[in-house]
């Protein structure tokens, strides 16, 4: 007797990121790195999240651009739009939508309490707008439309995934069930990256001193330029601990462009200098980062190609999310 081949549909990922300015060493190391290696593992699901990014306000022109080049970087970077579902987020207005819904089953309360209105309310108190304070349901919505199994969140992310997870819940407990529940996805290899003019905080492209962070498109020169005036320390002595925040960061970035572990880069430059170790780290990193670079510039270039790819990107999305949409207001009672 023949045996059928049962092939177990794979897991849904969603990962969103904000079209918010230059994107870092810190964004690919912690993030963007895993988002390529789970697409081979997973049912992925790739947004730029422009509609968030007007919390803040934006020059239309620069907002503009830089959503056309986060998309860019996405594929650049190694995101393969035959694969994966990859799109603008303004694109499927169903997010926008499903936020109303959610919103109203939503608490206030709920609202706020989420630490980061409170941190953005205080960096812009000229513009402490209905959006800041509601976007997390948008974030909700974002999410629960496609169904994912598992969102990956960092350490700043985990307040929004909880409260997503928590109007899915209340709403299924209402209406019925029409969310999934997502499960927070930690991933197996994931650096935090510090700035390298202050290593007690997390790099940022939101930081004034440009010293302080690597963008993913700069160019070898000033990657190598931006190493050799990190911050470190007296000792002189590579070896990674909780007293030297600066050469551990560096080994830290060291050791994940390179594969190596943290024993192994403590060996290699047992004995030499910190201008050896900042040279090498620069060298690696710049050495990781120019392929992307040469396939962004390629990429960005072709203004019609990239359009269809996100136009695609979007059908696709829409597709999946008006099911989901709808259902919901079926639910709540609307005439469908």
């Amino acid at each position: 007797m023949c045996q059928e081949n049962i092939i177990t549909p794979k897991k849904k990922v969603l990962s969103c990121i904000q079209p918010s300015g230059m994107l870092t060493l810190g964004n690919y190391l912690g993030a963007l790195k895993n988002w390529v290696a789970m697409q081979d593992e997973f049912e992925c699901t790739f947004a730029v999240a422009d509609l968030h990014a007007i919390t803040v306000r934006q020059d239309p022109a620069a907002l503009r651009s830089q959503i056309y080049s986060t998309y860019a970087l996405l594929l650049a970077l190694g995101i393969d739009p035959e694969k994966n579902t990859v799109f603008i987020q303004s694109h499927v207005p169903e997010h926008a939508n499903l936020s109303w819904l959610l919103s109203c089953n939503t608490q206030f309360g709920e609202m706020s309490r989420m630490t980061q209105f409170k941190d953005k309310s205080a960096k812009h108190p000229e513009n402490v707008n209905v959006g800041l304070f509601s976007y997390p349901v948008l974030m909700a919505a974002d999410i629960l439309l496609y169904k994912p199994d598992f969102v990956p969140v960092g350490a700043d992310q985990k307040q929004h995934l909880e409260i997503a997870r928590d109007i899915a819940t209340r709403f299924n407990n209402i209406y019925g069930d029409v969310f999934t529940i997502p499960e927070p996805y930690i991933p197996k290899a994931g650096a935090r990256i510090m700035s390298l003019q202050d290593p007690n905080k997390k790099m940022s492209k939101s930081d004034d001193n440009p010293n302080a962070w690597v963008a993913i498109l700069d160019d070898k020169d000033t990657i190598i330029r931006k190493f050799k005036r990190a911050v470190t320390d007296s000792e002189a002595c590579v070896r990674m601990s909780e007293d030297k925040p600066g050469i551990s960061n560096l080994i830290t970035i060291y050791s994940t462009v390179t594969s190596k572990t943290v024993a192994e880069v403590e060996k290699e430059f047992e004995g030499k200098g910190y201008g050896d170790f900042k040279m090498a780290v620069g060298e690696a990193v710049a050495d990781t980062l120019a392929p992307v670079k040469q396939r962004y510039d390629e990429i960005i270039k072709d203004k019609k190609a990239l359009e269809a790819l996100y136009r695609e990107g979007a059908r696709k999305a829409e597709k999946v999310a008006c099911k989901t949409y709808f259902k919901a207001m079926k639910k709540v009672g609307f005439v469908i």
